[in-house]
């Protein structure tokens, strides 16, 4: 039997992640890049967005000073394009892998506002796929709607143990709720949808799996090795639950299973594309793991009809 080579390098990149498992990644840890402590903000309104947008513009950029006289040039100078004016940021934290949650729009006055939630391997230095996806997604969702890149917690690596537990993304949860519940108190009228790519889609289910109900419209699983629940109907929201795979992405390669390995739960269980797991599936085009945001995609356009509360288009899923 012949394999081609996209479904060759699937595979193996699968293979990767679940080896990483049993043979974790050795090496000595990087030493942290220093940086300021975030800007003291609290709960913060749509009357005191235009402060807490300076407030952290002004930490990137101390942030960024230290990264120079440190010996950081990239990561400084990715500092100082985000303490650039015009950049919306309601948080910001410099330090070690970085936090940061990038408003796109007038998030005070916006009808729709979507969250994105990012994966594996998304941090300071690579927050550019971040941002860029997070664009994409404004420009086709246009007027009246805000976007926010909302990089709160640290990713794991995409080949680490990490990346096949629930604990990075349990640790998550939380901030997540809280943002969830601070975005209502700086705009409470607005339809609040969560997208959830990759090992984010964890961090959702988890946020979602409180005691307390999530506020949100929509929550869009896509890319996802699962989510650590068996079922939609488990998580504790009265959110529409989607779930959407490109057709060349590598994750679904990824056993959708779960197991005690050495007394840790290894694995996300139930493939959210299937009926067992009972989420609306909407098709995500022909892209790999990293295309969903991809301008002109089927999936941004899909994504994009899903935070504005409209159907997504019919066609291949």
């Amino acid at each position: 039997m012949r394999i081609s080579a996209g479904r060759l390098r699937r595979t193996l990149l699968a293979a990767g992640v679940t080896a990483a498992v049993v043979f974790p990644l050795s090496g000595a840890a990087r030493p942290e890049i220093p940086a300021p402590a975030p800007a003291a903000l609290g709960h913060v309104t749509a009357r005191e967005l235009p402060a807490a947008y300076e407030a952290n513009r002004a930490n990137a950029a101390e942030a960024a000073r230290m990264a120079e006289r440190y010996g950081a040039r990239e990561r400084a100078a990715g500092l100082r394009a985000m303490a650039a004016p015009g950049r919306h940021f309601l948080a910001f934290d410099g330090r070690g892998a970085g936090r940061t949650a990038e408003v796109f729009g007038d998030l005070a006055d916006a009808g729709r506002v979507a969250v994105l939630v990012p994966g594996s391997d998304t941090s300071l230095d690579t927050y550019g796929r971040l941002r860029a996806g997070a664009l994409a997604l404004h420009r086709e969702l246009g007027a009246g709607t805000a976007v926010v890149a909302w990089l709160g917690y640290e990713t794991p690596g995409t080949v680490s143990p990490a990346v096949l537990t629930t604990g990075r993304a349990d640790g998550a949860a939380p901030a997540l709720r809280s943002f969830v519940a601070d975005l209502r108190g700086v705009n409470a009228r607005a339809r609040v949808s969560l997208l959830c790519h990759s090992y984010g889609s964890v961090v959702c289910a988890s946020a979602a799996s409180g005691s307390r109900p999530l506020d949100v419209a929509d929550i869009a699983l896509y890319g996802s090795p699962g989510t650590g629940v068996d079922r939609a109907a488990d998580l504790n929201t009265r959110a529409r639950i989607w779930a959407g795979r490109g057709a060349d992405d590598w994750i679904a390669e990824v056993p959708h299973t779960s197991a005690d390995l050495f007394g840790t739960t290894v694995g996300f269980g139930t493939d959210p594309l299937s009926a067992d797991f009972g989420a609306r599936v909407f098709p995500a085009g022909d892209g790999g793991h990293s295309d969903y945001l991809r301008p002109g995609s089927v999936s941004l356009r899909n994504l994009a009809r899903i935070v504005r509360g409209d159907a997504p288009e019919a066609g291949h899923a």
